[in-house]
């Protein structure tokens, strides 16, 4: 957030992540880690963050013009255990070519990458099938392997219409960061429901991600593999995982997830985030999501909007996608459209909580005290550094 307009704005976007968690269910955490909980959905099919950004913005020796992806998957995987992707689920990045980087994201599908796994050998390999759908009807296929863990990363190269594209999927250190037990205590004292606190200081600030890992896909995929016959340079990005009904043998959308803290924080009834979850970003704005579009304006009202600013935020927030400007540097917040949707994706490192602390209190309250890095003599925060090159993700725990 670096001008006064894009702070203004960063007010109603990123404040939406901490306050609309004052009316989610206990065991809805922070980022997605732990959304639409329903038996039948184990923690392989349930998504954590999406991030989407230039490579060249966290390493600028590569290639202009080539992207980075990554799908976070199975949240708080412990320490040296061995977890596997599902092989009964397809795991989709999906992209929309925008042609103005204000306009409302509509949800066509004009780019899927869909990867789909195999039971693991005794070595804990998995064997995937990437297969690249383009304008919905082209399709390109290749086969790679996952990493297990503690093994030397394995980089999947590909040649898809024409563009190298390279994957890694396996264990990585989870990079999200944030002191969610003590923002239960301070929203407690926010409400007049316990005593008023702030933030633990550094030395005692806890981050609840610490120590875990994910399952991640990470995928580098030029810009040019994206535009198709186009020289579109602005994407909507969005991640679904659809599970294999065993009565029908069909796949049905159990998880989505486009920017952080959107559907988590708008969508507070369990059932209907469920139902939010099962469907694409082209029903967001329709009659038949209007249950959800309640929830969602009820959840803003109580928050003190009026019936205008609660229209301008649904129109910033849904549909729910990820947007990516590729023509400048990439930082959740960095830029926002006039709508007030971020527009130059998430890097890995982006302290999404501090952004939304500082600008949702006026600059009153800067930071959970919790950082990537973490701070130095306090075991209960902190991050490995992150990979100089791809996949970038910090090596697993």
């Amino acid at each position: 957030m670096k001008c006064k307009g894009v702070w203004k704005l960063g007010a109603i976007s990123l404040g939406l992540i901490l306050t609309v968690l004052t009316f989610v269910p206990k065991y809805v955490q922070a980022s997605d880690h732990d959304d639409g909980e329903v038996d039948t959905k184990g923690r392989n099919v349930n998504l954590t963050d999406l991030y989407v950004f230039r490579e060249q913005d966290e390493n600028p020796s590569v290639r202009q013009d080539d992207l980075i992806f990554v799908m976070n998957t199975n949240p708080r995987s412990v320490a040296r255990q061995q977890y596997f992707f599902s092989t009964n689920a397809l795991y989709e990045f999906k992209v929309t070519r925008v042609a103005n980087k204000n306009e409302t994201p509509t949800g066509k599908q004009d780019v899927t990458l869909r990867f789909q796994f195999g039971a693991p050998n005794n070595r804990g390999e998995q064997d995937f099938v990437l297969t690249a759908v383009m304008d919905g009807s082209r399709q390109e296929v290749a086969k790679g392997t996952t990493t297990p863990l503690n093994a030397n990363p394995t980089i999947n190269e590909f040649i898809l219409g024409n563009s190298r594209v390279s994957v890694f999927a396996g264990l990585r250190e989870d990079p999200f960061f944030f002191d969610v037990e003590q923002f239960f205590r301070v929203r407690a004292g926010a409400l007049g429901i316990g005593p008023a606190v702030g933030f633990r200081p550094p030395e005692k600030a806890i981050d609840f991600a610490t120590g875990y890992n994910v399952n991640a896909i990470v995928v580098r995929v030029p810009r040019k593999l994206l535009q198709g016959r186009t020289d579109t340079t602005t994407f909507d990005v969005w991640q679904t995982i659809s599970v294999r009904d065993a009565r029908t043998g069909r796949f049905r959308q159990f998880e989505r997830l486009g920017r952080p803290g959107v559907n988590e924080g708008l969508i507070v009834n369990n059932d209907l985030l469920n139902i939010f979850n099962s469907v694409p970003p082209t029903v967001d704005l329709s009659p038949a999501a209007a249950p959800i579009g309640a929830e969602a304006t009820k959840t803003l009202k109580a928050l003190g909007n009026d019936d205008q600013r609660t229209a301008a935020l649904l129109g910033a927030f849904l549909p729910d996608v990820m947007r990516i400007d590729t023509t400048v540097s990439s930082g959740y917040g960095n830029a926002l459209n006039a709508k007030g949707s971020p527009i130059t994706g998430r890097k890995l490192t982006d302290d999404v909580i501090d952004t939304t602390l500082s600008v949702l209190t006026n600059g009153k309250v800067t930071s959970d005290n919790v950082s990537y890095a973490g701070t130095p003599g306090n075991p209960a925060q902190g991050h490995k550094p992150l990979e100089r090159e791809f996949p970038y993700l910090a090596l697993p725990n």
